[in-house]
């Protein structure tokens, strides 16, 4: 399975780290943190990675390379403007190809188990989700007792930005343009097509330049 990890955004809520570098090279813990997800994703086995990129991309292909020295082969989708979550899977739909993939939001961080990322037969998606949060108390999606993913219903929990996607969830955008994924997940909920996990372990939306030092200060505990 390939894995794609969004990384095209302008880091504008990381403001003033993000003037002059793009949030996938910022530091935590002695690397960058996208860094962190390639040395992650080759322990569990993957070894064709995509990366989108858009604000400051030459910064993030210069600093990451073929990917070698990760174990890894990467592949740049570069978007001339951000396409938002969708649109940039979209545009790197010919170098995914036609098979599920993992999907990884370039700014969170989880211990969640990489190698149990899978998709059911039949399905469009299935996500990873956490429990809420301080900064998001209302939460994303409902979990139900059979592992699918609801758009409405109790208890509420956070999409944690990993799981595995299948193109045809996204194959009939049109390119270049900018389309969120959040309508194309509920549709496809509503049609029953979406499972998912609830990861109780740790993970940190590092969104904010207060959750980036709260990363750096747990990743130096350990």
């Amino acid at each position: 399975m390939k894995a794609m990890i969004l990384a095209a955004g302008l880091g504008t809520r990381m403001r003033p780290l993000t003037d002059h570098c793009p949030k996938p090279l910022l530091p935590v813990a002695g690397k960058p943190l996208i860094v962190h997800h390639l040395e992650r994703l080759a322990a569990a086995g993957f070894r064709e990675i995509v990366i989108n990129v858009s604000y400051r991309a030459q910064q993030v292909i210069d600093a990451l390379g073929d990917g070698s020295r990760y174990g890894v082969a990467l592949d740049f989708s570069v978007e001339a403007t951000p396409l938002e979550t969708a649109g940039g899977i979209r545009h790197a739909l010919p170098r995914l190809g036609d098979t599920p993939f993992a999907l990884l939001n370039g700014d969170v961080w989880t211990d969640f188990p990489l190698e149990r990322l899978s998709l059911d037969a039949g399905d469009l998606a299935s996500l990873v989700m956490v429990d809420t949060a301080d900064f998001h108390r209302d939460g994303d999606f409902h979990l139900d007792v059979n592992g699918r993913l609801q758009a409405s219903g109790e208890p509420r929990l956070i999409y944690a930005g990993l799981g595995v996607i299948h193109p045809e969830l996204i194959a009939a955008l049109p390119d270049e343009t900018p389309v969120k994924l959040a309508p194309l997940l509920i549709e496809a909920m509503q049609a029953g097509r979406v499972g998912g996990w609830h990861h109780r372990g740790d993970w940190v939306d590092v969104g904010t330049p207060e959750r980036l030092h709260e990363l750096e200060s747990r990743l130096q505990r350990t």
